[in-house]
Parts: C-alpha cells; sequence; structure tokens
C-alpha cells in the first residue's frame, strides 16, 4: 500500500474497527473507507445478551472507542451488494461504485433461521444487534409471561442467566443433551446444577414441533409433547457467515471466506479477511481451514489481517493464534482456550480444569470459575502448540468459484403445516392456555 491509495473495509464491527486502527498505527496515510450496514459505529457486541438485554447497559455504554485518531470515512446503515475483484470494486445500493487498493473483508454472521419459527411475529426474536435486544426488551416489558430462549449454546445460556437476574420465568430448549455439550461433561453437568439452582427450567432434547401465535402469547409445542406459553421467544441456534455479497466474486464462500495462513482470501492478492468470516488454517494445529467465532478472535484476526495487507501477500505471515474466549453464566466464569472442538477425549488437567485430547495431544481447555488455574493451564497449552515454519506460495492461486448450499438441516427439526391441526392442538392444551391467561390476568 502506498500514500493515496484507498483501502476498504466492508463490515463496522470489531473487527473492521480493530483493523482500521492497526493501519493507522503502522502509518497507512492513504484514504480508509469503512462500509457497515448497521446505521450504528461499532459497539461490544457481547454485552447484547447480558447487560443490554437486562436493562444494566444503555446502547451509548456499549460504543467502541478508537485508541487513536483513524481519519475514516464511514459508510454506515449502507450494505455492499457485490464485489467484484477484477476492477476491485465494492458496489454499495443504488448502482454506487467503490474501488479499493486494498480489501478488508469484516461481515461477520448473521443469526441461523430455525426454519417453521414465526419471525413475523414481534415476540419471536434474535440477538445479534442493538436494536434486538431493545426489541426483546420490549416484549419483556409488554408482558409478564415466562421467556423461553432456543439453543444450547453460550448466547441461550447467557440469555436464560440473564432472564433470571430479572426475576423472569425462562425455560431453554434444546436438541442436545445438555447445554454446552461441546465443553465437556464436566461443564455442561455444572451448567445444568447452575441453572436448576437458579430456577431455570431446562426442555433439553427436544425440539419445536408447532409453534402458536395467539394475541398475548407465543406458544410453542415441544417434541417431548410439553407446551410451552411465552411472552418472547429468542431463538440462538447459532449463526452462518454474512457472505451474500460475495457471492460471484471468485471467493470461495463455503462456511466464511476461505483463506491462506495469512489470512488474505485465496484467489486474490488484495484482499485479506478477518474476524468470525475469516476461514483460515491455523497452523498451530493442522492445514484445516475452520473459522473461530469468538470476540477475541475477531480483534487479533483484524489486526493481523491489516498488518499483511500492509505487507503485501509475499512477505505476508501466518495467523496462528492459541484462541481463547470466555463468558459469565451468573457470577461464575467460564473459559476456553484453543480449540476444544477438535478433541476426541477429555482429561481432568485440574480441579474445574478439562483437557480435550486429540491424537495424545493437548488441543484445548475448559475451565469453570478457575480464572487463575486457567492462567497457567493456557501458557502451558502455549508452549504444546507451537507456530511452524511458514514458507508462502508466491505464486498468484486460482479464482475459485463456488455456489454453496447453505440450507439448514431440516431433518427432524421442522414439521410442515400441513400436518398440524389448530382446533385439535388448542382443544388438547386447553388447560394450559387458561392457565397461562389466568397469570397474565
Amino acid at each position: 500500500m502506498a500514500d493515496g491509495d484507498r483501502i476498504v473495509i466492508v463490515g463496522a464491527g470489531v473487527a473492521g474497527l480493530r483493523a482500521a486502527e492497526r493501519l493507522r498505527e503502522l502509518g497507512f496515510d492513504g484514504e480508509i473507507v469503512v462500509v457497515g450496514d448497521e446505521a450504528r459505529r461499532p459497539y461490544h457486541r457481547p454485552m447484547i445478551s447480558k447487560q443490554l438485554v437486562m436493562g444494566a447497559a444503555r446502547p451509548p455504554d456499549t460504543t467502541l472507542r478508537a485508541y487513536g485518531d483513524l481519519d475514516v470515512h464511514w459508510r454506515l446503515g449502507t450494505r455492499a451488494t457485490h464485489l467484484d475483484t477484477v476492477e476491485r470494486v465494492v458496489h454499495l445500493p443504488g448502482g454506487e461504485s467503490l474501488w479499493y487498493d486494498g480489501l478488508v473483508l469484516a461481515t461477520g454472521v448473521v443469526p441461523r433461521h430455525l426454519p417453521g419459527s414465526p419471525r413475523h411475529d414481534p415476540r419471536v426474536r434474535v440477538l445479534r444487534t442493538i436494536d434486538d435486544a431493545l426489541a426483546v426488551r420490549h416484549c419483556l416489558h409488554a408482558s409478564n409471561k415466562p421467556a423461553v430462549v432456543i439453543g444450547g449454546g453460550l448466547i441461550g445460556n447467557e440469555f436464560a442467566a440473564s432472564m433470571r437476574h430479572l426475576g423472569r420465568d425462562v425455560t431453554l430448549v434444546g436438541h442436545a443433551k445438555a447445554p454446552l455439550h461441546r465443553f465437556g461433561s464436566r461443564i455442561s453437568d455444572a451448567v445444568v446444577k447452575l441453572h436448576k439452582e437458579h430456577r431455570t427450567k431446562l426442555a433439553m432434547g427436544s425440539e419445536v414441533r408447532h409453534w402458536i401465535s395467539t394475541d398475548d402469547t407465543v406458544g410453542l409445542h415441544l417434541t417431548n409433547n410439553k407446551l410451552l406459553v411465552a411472552s418472547c421467544v429468542v431463538l440462538a441456534i447459532g449463526s452462518v457467515p454474512a457472505v451474500d455479497y460475495l457471492r460471484g466474486s471468485g471467493l470461495d464462500v463455503e462456511d466464511g471466506v476461505l483463506c491462506e495462513p495469512t489470512l488474505f482470501a485465496e484467489g486474490a492478492d488484495d484482499v485479506v479477511v478477518a474476524g468470525d468470516l475469516a476461514r483460515w488454517p491455523n497452523l498451530r494445529f493442522d492445514e484445516v481451514p475452520r473459522r473461530v467465532e469468538h470476540w477475541i478472535n475477531a480483534v487479533e484476526s483484524s489486526r493481523a489481517a491489516a498488518e499483511n495487507l500492509i505487507a503485501g501477500r509475499s512477505a505476508a505471515t501466518p495467523f496462528a493464534p492459541l484462541p481463547r474466549a470466555w463468558s459469565t453464566l451468573y457470577d461464575v466464569r467460564l473459559q476456553m482456550a484453543g480449540m476444544p472442538s477438535l478433541g476426541e477425549d477429555t482429561v481432568s488437567l485440574a480441579d474445574g480444569i478439562t483437557g480435550f485430547i486429540r491424537a495424545g495431544q493437548l488441543v484445548g481447555i475448559t475451565a469453570w470459575d478457575k480464572p487463575r488455574a486457567m492462567l497457567d493451564w493456557t501458557a502451558e497449552l502455549d508452549r504444546r502448540l507451537p507456530v511452524p515454519e511458514y514458507t508462502p506460495s508466491l505464486a498468484s492461486p486460482e479464482p475459485v468459484e463456488t455456489w454453496p448450499d447453505e440450507q439448514f438441516d431440516t431433518d427432524e427439526r421442522f414439521y410442515p403445516d400441513e400436518r398440524f391441526d389448530t382446533q385439535e392442538f388448542y382443544a388438547q392444551f386447553a388447560d394450559e392456555f387458561d392457565a397461562a391467561e389466568d397469570f397474565a390476568r
């Protein structure tokens, strides 16, 4: 990159912001344009399912501050519509074209849709943006009926804990046998115990068979034949990469943007990718490209992507971090380091510390309320997983165009409406609906 060049950053979240910061830190004196589909400056997204949905923080409290003067042109409330990597142009609505000399893609992910869920009902929400959190709070204020969250991952568990902090009844529904089961049985058992201590109801091993929307309630008929009646339902079943605008660009966008170890997009010499969107091989572990959806990864990958964009593809260095993440459920800290998902077996390393083993090698750690011990074990994992030598390929790779099928697997998750008799359903659960109405009055 040279003075007078223009770098465009598509994505105005934390990854976009930190990439812009790093470019300025490195002395880039050209133009930086940040394009974001939300009308807000970058904000602290982890607060959405906790402080913001509880009302403990206001939207301005979540705003991320830059560490210096960025001198950036913000194009907020603007969704990129298409990318032309040959002409080096990002297309925007209204036929606008934004040329670039260097491009950072950092559009992250969008919540995964649950087939059959009535998203037209304003009481059925997702939790990704500030506006989502405000909409959930509106639903909670409109009714004192219980809340329901579908999904046993981090966001689902965080939302359930937030509801109990507010004194609201809440049920967590998940198809897995236990919440956070991917963190190992020790963690999931502890989470179940913690939820029960706080009187959070769990409906694990179940899914939604039918949805019923009335004037006052949203009813969920589960596959265990139970009926839940809710004021608000939050869908927290994961996310998919935000790649719609990249289709036809020549980039491989199957499960994120395929990247080299340096975060340069495969098939492009002037495009780097950061945050949840990047699917790259972390050479600490192996050469299989994967995405990592964690806040710390968004920060670190954006800075690495900016550094490599300035250095150029031939001088770029691999991005090989030790992934770390943490959350707080009630007042208990849950931490992760490495890639527990790669583990083929688990071992107890210490009280509250679980190790994940692959081919005899420690590849991940989880900790349940053991922050000091986690520091030591994270350092140990870092020592055991050194970054190997890397020689970049100087040949320009052939572009790959793909049209992935990202349709959600609907097997045993969606029961078509034509199989559902509404009158019969009401008759079967008349007592429960009457009880819910009495409760509301």
